[in-house]
């Protein structure tokens, strides 16, 4: 699988990720998966001390403890909780993320982290101490860079600003397409995006839309109504242009901008890791291409915390 780089960095990574947030909680299949997605070519694997209280990282750490040099490693933190208590607070001070970096190389069983990102963030947060938080553990050689993880525009451009963040990981796809907004900003910067969700929560999949969820069929996604997801979905997958699977046009959408350094994709099935990478294997969109799904979907933007 192509590899590109995220930032400045030297971490090359495979276009596809392995978003390890939907691996479940049977160590065995979890294991099942990762092998998979590593055999497969992927080498990007992303995950967070929250999900599952820190199951999820125990069960990366598990798997990938015998391949550890054969992947990158990506995890968050700012989240404070506790294992037999409900709920968990938002904390990105430098005492929390220091703290919550060693139990998480614990749970992960190795000695540093590929990229440490910060999970979400406020523009009342104490920015420079997070920012201290980070660099020290970069030099001290418990991480080898950092990014955070946000959707808020006046954070990112705080972080870009500020610090010498690598990364920004943002929901991104074909339905969703607020981060653009900011692209130049990022290239500016030098700054990676890290697209999650490019499969608009298997809207943008073969699923017929008469199987999404009770929600989406009374709300719809983002700014598009239901009734207007059945004709953008319907001109995406008809439209004599592109001839291609639905999941592969968004794929290469997302790919098609050199801002994106991977797309980082959940997976619970073997079958769905296989299908992802078959379709970035594939042909990429031309600039003709690219344009015209840009004239049939929404140029949304964030319309909250712009500054």
């Amino acid at each position: 699988m192509k590899k590109r780089k995220i930032g400045t960095t030297d971490l090359e990574v495979s276009e596809i990720g392995l978003g390890c947030m939907s691996l479940g909680t049977d160590q065995n299949y979890a294991t099942q998966i990762i092998d998979a997605a590593l055999d497969a070519g992927i080498n990007y694997f992303d995950t967070a001390d929250l999900y599952d209280k820190g199951l999820n990282e125990q069960f990366v750490g598990n798997a990938i403890k015998h391949r550890r040099n054969d992947l990158i490693l990506a995890t968050k933190a700012g989240n404070r909780f506790e294992r037999d208590k409900e709920g968990w607070e938002w904390d990105p001070s430098k005492k929390h993320i220091k703290s919550a970096v060693k139990d998480s190389l614990i749970r992960l069983q190795t000695d540093y982290i590929d990229l440490y990102q910060l999970h979400g963030g406020t523009i009342e947060d104490p920015i420079d101490e997070t920012i201290e938080a980070f660099e020290e553990l970069k030099q001290e050689g418990l991480i080898r860079h950092y990014g955070i993880s946000s959707i808020r525009p006046n954070v990112i451009k705080e972080y870009v600003k500020r610090s010498n963040v690598e990364s920004v990981m943002m929901q991104y796809s074909l339905l969703d397409r607020r981060p653009e907004e900011w692209f130049s900003l990022l290239d500016d910067h030098q700054t990676s995006v890290v697209a999650r969700g490019p499969l608009a929560k298997g809207l943008l999949t073969k699923k017929p839309l008469s199987t999404a969820g009770e929600k989406i069929q009374e709300d719809g996604y983002l700014d598009y109504s239901f009734e207007e997801l059945k004709v953008v979905l319907d001109k995406l997958s008809s439209h004599d242009e592109f001839k291609r699977p639905l999941s592969e046009l968004a794929l290469h959408y997302c790919l098609a901008h050199p801002t994106v350094a991977a797309v980082v994709c959940g997976a619970s099935s073997i079958e769905q890791i296989e299908d992802n990478v078959r379709a970035v294997e594939t042909n990429p969109l031309t600039e003709e291409q690219v344009a015209l799904l840009k004239s049939l979907t929404k140029s949304s933007t964030y319309e909250q915390h712009r500054s």
